[in-house]
């Protein structure tokens, strides 16, 4: 390792050698501990392993040669004022089940890999559709059949990551969904956290599984042809005692003073100022990308590493983004096809710029405004969508100024805020045309997609991590109705570049109409170079007759998707849509809550 280079928060391979390394006839531990006045490793039976000093004094080693792959582990270290507290290893490749908390030492090299052909040709799908699908792992099914849809949190109900790979690829394949965003693998001690507040950064969560089989899972998902992206939190890190808290008897990765040192959610923010704490994160990333080949990450709380407490009136934390920016310019050189994507509700700038450019190095950020904007229009009657209609117009005004993401999280289904099919207006039976209409506006509005489990079948409740998702909705017509349009309308959009090819070049989206407030009618293009294709959305509770809209340029059109056709549980009988092109006129009639999609061609083109 390269000792300077550590200091100065340069490095991404710390954990090359720090953490336990298995050697022959036994493992290598090394730690980094300035402050501490003697470490041990505590092994078999409590049996003690003294640590040496090494290098500048600030580091420390220790061969052990019965202490192999699957060993339990702890450091004990002793403080400066006496005593001693156990620890983790930071650096740790694994960890015992919660509510035990030791590390334990794995092996992460032996796993062969098959998806080379994936690694070769993956990109970071700026010119190509993404349609992530975000799932709790532990939640979306259980064992235990109807005993699994109760609020139970014992290990044996959950599958391993090897078992869950065929059922997970079979349902995404199906789905329509290209990727799969994994809410957070690394070590953490509390399921309510949902790895939020995560003390084994290097670790995955041995609540599922070992090192081995989740990178079986993630092998099976690349020949499969389906991308993973990992929930990542480089801010802040649980405040149990035998964690990174005061982990050499001083605030060695965190702030010492509490006014920043602590979250808005209790645990304890990484402070980037110094060196150490950003070539352990730096590696950290680095390290999920490269031993377990996720194609990219998702970044928590970035507002929070932009700003002082997330808070724009306390100012930028310019080493914090410095931070950043260097591990993004870092990451993106040595896995250029990788996808960093930035969960920030802020209006930084430059956020999905090139650090070279003066940005932040992202591939995309989340759009919380769209998601805002939206939810809060379909929760309206319709009355008062005439008031708010350009609430969904209002989006291409800031949107070219970054790569956006259109998110509909797990965050937007949990804490009282409702499902996405229960924020929709009215009764259970009038939710579900607005449900269609306003995932086909999701779906042509400019923007990779990420919808979180559950919300493609029309779950009800809101999700626990103690339960598996509804699954027996699907036994009700309705839902099932919903969730094959669901799949229909992603399978559309993966199969059509004009829904995603030129998301973030200007002639790819145009606004046909926008100026029907009374009538709350909308219409889009999308297009590229060798496609168009048309959108008219009625967002009202009314039906529209006889809409006129000018399409001087287009001779025929084809339907390639109606929200109300009768498959979908609407009314429309398919082949009987009233949709009519006369000398450049396109004359529809829409249902209250339905929209249309059309493939249009011109002079020179033929359907």
């Amino acid at each position: 390792m390269d000792i300077q280079g550590f200091y100065a928060g340069q490095i991404f391979d710390a954990h090359e050698y720090l953490g336990a390394h298995t050697v022959a006839e036994g493992t290598v531990v090394r730690a980094f501990a300035p402050a501490a006045v003697g470490m041990t490793v505590v092994h078999h039976d409590g049996f003690q392993s003294e640590m040496k000093r090494v290098h500048d004094g600030n580091f420390w080693e220790v061969w052990i040669p019965d202490l192999v792959d699957g060993d339990p582990y702890e450091l004990r270290v002793y403080l400066p004022g006496g005593g001693y507290q156990d620890h983790i290893d930071p650096y740790a490749f694994g960890s015992e089940l919660r509510p035990a908390h030791r590390s334990v030492v794995r092996d992460v090299t032996r796993y062969e890999w098959g998806d080379a052909k994936w690694l070769a040709n993956r990109t970071p799908h700026i010119g190509e559709p993404l349609n992530i699908y975000e799932m709790h792992l532990g939640s979306w099914r259980k064992k235990g059949g109807e005993k699994a849809k109760e609020p139970i949190d014992e290990p044996e109900f959950w599958y391993r990551y090897d078992e869950i790979a065929e059922p997970l690829i079979d349902y995404l394949t199906k789905a329509g969904y290209n990727y799969v965003e994994f809410m957070p693998l690394a070590e953490y001690p509390s399921d309510q956290s949902w790895g939020y507040q995560g003390t084994g950064f290097f670790a995955p969560t041995s609540r599922y599984g070992t090192p081995e089989q989740l990178m079986e899972l993630i092998d099976k998902l690349h020949q499969a042809g389906i991308g993973a992206i990992l929930d990542f939190v480089p801010v802040h890190f649980a405040v149990d005692d035998w964690g990174l808290r005061n982990f050499d008897g001083t605030a060695l990765f965190e702030y010492p003073n509490n006014d920043v040192g602590v979250s808005e959610w209790g645990s304890c923010n990484f402070m980037y100022s110094r060196g150490e704490s950003c070539s352990f994160m730096q590696s950290a990333a680095n390290y999920w990308l490269d031993a377990y080949h996720f194609d990219g990450l998702r970044m928590d709380a970035i507002s929070r590493i932009i700003y002082w407490m997330g808070d724009p009136a306390r100012g930028v934390n310019r080493e914090n983004v410095a931070f950043v920016t260097r591990m993004n310019g870092g990451l993106k050189l040595m896995h250029p096809g990788c996808i960093l994507c930035a969960e920030d509700s802020t209006d930084y700038p430059g956020t999905t710029k090139a650090p070279e450019e003066g940005g932040l190095g992202f591939d995309y950020k989340w759009d919380m405004g769209w998601m805002n904007d939206t939810l809060d229009f379909f929760k309206k009657t319709p009355e008062e969508r005439k008031d708010n209609y350009h609430k969904l117009t209002f989006s291409m005004m800031y949107f070219p100024n970054e790569r956006y993401l259109l998110p509909l999280s797990h965050d937007e289904n949990v804490h009282g805020k409702a499902t996405v099919l229960n924020k929709m207006y009215g009764d259970y039976w009038n939710k579900f045309p607005q449900a269609r209409v306003f995932y086909l506006y999701m779906y042509v509005h400019p923007g990779k997609k990420l919808n979180f489990m559950g919300g493609e079948f029309g779950q009800l409740r809101e999700w626990d991590e103690r339960r598996e998702q509804d699954w027996d909705m699907l036994d009700y017509p309705i839902h099932d109705s919903f969730a094959h349009y669901m799949a229909e309308l992603s399978t559309l959009y993966l199969d059509h570049g004009a829904l995603s090819e030129w998301d973030y070049y200007d002639p790819g989206f145009t606004w046909l109409d926008c100026n029907q407030e009374q009538r709350c009618l909308y219409a889009i293009e999308r297009k590229n170079a060798g496609e168009r294709l048309v959108c008219v959305l009625n967002m009202g509770g009314e039906e529209q007759k006889d809409y006129e809209l000018s399409l001087p340029d287009v001779e025929t059109f084809d339907i390639l998707l109606h929200s109300d056709w009768q498959r979908f549980d609407g009314k429309t009988e398919e082949g009987k849509e009233q949709v009519k092109l006369k000398k450049g006129t396109l004359t529809l009639t829409l249902p209250a809550f339905s929209g249309v999609l059309l493939k249009v061609y011109g002079k020179e083109e033929e359907a």
